[in-house]
């Protein structure tokens, strides 16, 4: 079939009427304004760059902005609370003894359902640290280091009691499949200062014992916004982006003329059926072109500092999460909005006393060390940096480890608009319940939000027929752990 022929089938008598109205009525009033908007626009010198960037749907803000970005730090399959963050000496004294039932009956539980429950101590001591007296984990002395600049939650709720609907609920608001995530609600309503990179960038990196559970890539989906608002997935190993690097025997001018070719292509079918998606493939076209020097020069780290490498526990562009944390830092100075890093192979269903010690040998210094990093460079104040799973563990045993658990967990928080020093909540003396200022999943979003400059009520998407947020229909501002 005829090309042409084609694209006027694709041309709806809506889109036909609707482009033709507007323009013309956008001709009228140019030449009433000014008969010199008329005249053509000067051409871009060769290889310029067109990529109009998404200046966001918050525009002005909804309150004050105390930060310009987020690093979350999401610990994959959820660490047990009870080894990293939350003391609790009573569980102790309760070891091998029956899990009292006035604690657990009628309660979620996932494979321990039916079993006998035993009270399963905390398998390493915990330390004042800092200036705060902060209670931490024997196993975390770096994140102990900083503790007077972090903020520690241990009254954490989520909803879902298995590991991907869990991290759907973390990411998402909801354990349904296919809606917006976080960083894509965050880019979408406050677009990115990123010139050349995308505005929503994840890392993964994996570990060694316990279980490798997987990550799916929906978890840093768009959903029903509008795909160019994705998280791009940057591996810290080999290619960092798949089909990235320009094909032998192809230079920059030859490539550039090839991207304008099918952008001008774009162009013409976007401005006839008006359809998102094809705006879309414009902007990430040019981003692509762009990408192509931003991200070698990205993840080479020749010019880091040898102490600034040492103080991250990395020699480079590794796959670690030493190198991811570093990465997250030099994300953060070119602008990127949101900035997501994945450590997988916390699901110690067993053998946790070992595998914990090896997630800590991990995470402990290269976390720590972004925090101070941020600092020495004046960042961290415009920078909320958050650490934690999708849930927690039970207090109850499972041979040597323990099961998932939702009713109760820890995460720590830093950086700008955040009270350092502190510790909010607190679960019961078992560590099952949480039981003081409860914090939901939908409150931290809402926080996390607010610290943006964003009222997490008012950051909307109309799809099928109803305004959806973040937040669904919840959330309350945490506001004693605001600075």
């Amino acid at each position: 079939m005829d090309p042409l022929y084609q694209h006027q089938l694709r041309l709806t008598r809506r889109a036909l009427f609707g482009s033709a109205g507007r323009g013309l009525g956008a001709l009228a009033l140019s030449s009433l304004l000014s008969p010199s908007l008329l005249k053509a626009a000067p051409s871009p010198s060769p290889g310029a760059s067109k990529l109009e960037k998404w200046p966001g749907v918050i525009n002005p803000p909804h309150v004050r902005p105390r930060i310009k970005r987020v690093i979350f730090l999401c610990m994959a399959g959820g660490p047990s609370h009870l080894e990293t963050l939350d003391y609790k000496p009573r569980l102790a004294e309760m070891h091998g003894k029956p899990m009292p039932e006035s604690f657990t009956k009628g309660q979620p539980i996932a494979q321990l359902q039916g079993q006998k429950l035993t009270c399963f101590r905390p398998q390493f001591g915990f330390k004042k640290f800092g200036r705060s007296g902060a209670e931490i984990c024997e196993l975390f002395p770096h994140v102990g280091s900083v503790s007077d600049d972090i903020c520690v939650i241990r009254s954490m709720r989520t909803e879902a009691i298995n590991h991907d609907p869990a991290h759907t609920f973390m990411n998402t608001g909801t354990t349904i499949s296919g809606r917006p995530s976080m960083g894509s609600w965050v880019t979408y309503g406050l677009g990115s200062d990123a010139d050349d990179l995308p505005g929503f960038v994840v890392l993964t990196s994996a570990g060694r014992g316990g279980q490798m559970q997987p990550i799916a890539s929906r978890q840093w989906s768009a959903g029903f916004l509008p795909s160019r608002f994705q998280g791009v997935h940057l591996r810290g190993q080999g290619d960092p982006v798949l089909y990235l690097s320009r094909p032998g025997g192809v230079d920059e001018s030859g490539q550039r003329d090839v991207v304008d070719a099918v952008q001008k292509l774009n162009a013409i079918h976007n401005n006839a059926i008006e359809d998102p998606e094809i705006a879309t493939r414009i902007s990430q076209y040019e981003m692509a072109f762009l990408m192509q020097s931003s991200v070698p020069e990205l993840m080479d780290m020749r010019n880091e500092p040898r102490h600034v490498l040492d103080m991250y526990g990395t020699k480079g562009a590794d796959g670690s999460f030493a190198a991811n944390c570093l990465l997250a830092r030099r994300l953060a100075e070119r602008g990127v909005r949101f900035i997501q890093l994945y450590h997988r192979d916390w699901d110690h269903h067993g053998n946790i006393a070992n595998d914990i010690r090896l997630k800590a040998e991990e995470v402990d210094k290269p976390a720590a060390a972004l925090v101070t990093d941020l600092k020495n460079r004046g960042m961290l104040d415009e920078t909320l940096v958050i650490w934690g799973g999708e849930f927690g563990r039970t207090p109850m045993a499972q041979g040597n480890g323990r099961d998932h658990h939702i009713k109760g967990f820890s995460i720590w928080l830093a950086g700008g608009g955040i009270r350092g020093g502190i510790t909010h909540g607190a679960t019961d003396e078992l560590g099952y319940n949480a039981v003081d200022d409860v914090v939901h999943v939908h409150d931290l979003h809402a926080t996390m939000l607010h610290l943006l400059g964003v009222d997490h009520k008012k950051l909307t998407y109309k799809f099928q027929g109803r305004d959806f947020r973040l937040t669904d229909v919840h959330g309350q501002l945490v506001k004693k752990i605001l600075a």
